[in-house]
C-alpha cells in the first residue's frame, strides 16, 4: 500500500494511501515513526474495509521544511483537514504513540469526528519523553551538525530500543531511512525539540469528555511508556479498557504482529 496521494495544507504536502472498501479506519503514526508501522495491518484490513495512511508533516514521505512546525497542535489541525479533505464524518480511528495525542487533541479541540477510538501504546498525558528527548530538546543545532554516520548510528540505536523482541535489519532499516540525508537529519532532531508537555497536560484535564467506545493496548514490557501509564490513562477514560499483550514493548506491531492484528479485528466487529 503506497502512500502516491498528496495533500497541500498550509503548505505543507502530506503523503497519503487510500485502500480498500467497507467501513472507514484512519491509522495514525507516532514519533519518530511513520505510517510505515501500520502498513501490513492496513494492508490486511483492507480486504473488508476502507483503509487509510498518512505520514505526518515533518515524516515519513510528508515535507520537512524548517520553517513548519510539527508541534501536538498543528499536527491535530493537519489530521482534522486531512479528514475533511477525505470526507470522513465517523472512520474508525487506530493511532499509536505521538498518534495517540494527535487524535484526541483533533477530537477534543477541533470537534473530528470518530465511530471509534483505538490506542495503542500512546503518549497521550504526562509525563512522557525521556532524558534523549531533554538532552536534544538542549541541543537541536549541535545535533543537526553531527557526521552522517554518527547521527545514523543515533537513530538506529534509539529506534531499536522501543522493540523488545528486537526488530529485524529490513524493519530497522525502514524506520531510519526517513531520517537521513541533507533533510532527514534535522528534521529528527526538530521534531523531538518541537515536543511541548502542556499539550498532554491540556488533554489529561478533556478527556472525561470524551464520548465515544475507546479500547487501549499495551505492550505489557513497554520501556519507553510504561503500563502504570496506560492503566492511568484507561482511568481517565470513560468506560474504556485496557489489554495488555505479552512480550511486547513500545513496537508493538514488530514485536506481536499477531496480536495486534487480533486487537484490531476484534475492536472493529
Amino acid at each position: 500500500m503506497d502512500l502516491n496521494e498528496r495533500f497541500d495544507w498550509q503548505g505543507r504536502q502530506i503523503a497519503w494511501g487510500r485502500a480498500g472498501s467497507g467501513p472507514a479506519v484512519v491509522f495514525c503514526h507516532g514519533t519518530p515513526w511513520s505510517s510505515v508501522v501500520w502498513q501490513p495491518f492496513a494492508e490486511m484490513l483492507s480486504h473488508d474495509h476502507t483503509v487509510y495512511l498518512w505520514d505526518m508533516p515533518g515524516y515519513g514521505l510528508s515535507s520537512k521544511r524548517a520553517d513548519h512546525p510539527v508541534d501536538f497542535g498543528v499536527q491535530a489541525e493537519a489530521f482534522a483537514a486531512l479528514l475533511a479533505h477525505w470526507g470522513l464524518d465517523r472512520p474508525h480511528v487506530i493511532a499509536h504513540d505521538f498518534g495517540g495525542a494527535v487524535s484526541l487533541r483533533a477530537r477534543l479541540n477541533l470537534g473530528a469526528g470518530y465511530a471509534s477510538l483505538l490506542l495503542v501504546d500512546v503518549v497521550a498525558i504526562p509525563p512522557s519523553g525521556s532524558p534523549f528527548f531533554a538532552f536534544v530538546q538542549d541541543h537541536p543545532d549541535v545535533l543537526e551538525r553531527l557526521p552522517a554516520y554518527i547521527h545514523e548510528a543515533i537513530v538506529r540505536a534509539y529506534i531499536r530500543g522501543a522493540s523488545h523482541r528486537g526488530l529485524r535489519d529490513a524493519d530497522l532499516d525502514a524506520l531510519v531511512r526517513p531520517w537521513l540525508g541533507e533533510e532527514g537529519q534535522p528534521a529528527f532532531y526538530r521534531q523531538i525539540a518541537a515536543y511541548d508537555e502542556s499539550f498532554l497536560e491540556e488533554n489529561e484535564r478533556r478527556l472525561g469528555r470524551l464520548d465515544l467506545p475507546v479500547r487501549i493496548v499495551w505492550g505489557a514490557d513497554d520501556a519507553w511508556i510504561p503500563v502504570k501509564t496506560a492503566q492511568r490513562l484507561r482511568g481517565l477514560l470513560p468506560g474504556a479498557n485496557l489489554s495488555l499483550v505479552a512480550e511486547a514493548g513500545h513496537l508493538i506491531q514488530y514485536d506481536a504482529p499477531a496480536a495486534v492484528m487480533d486487537e484490531i479485528r476484534t475492536w472493529l466487529a
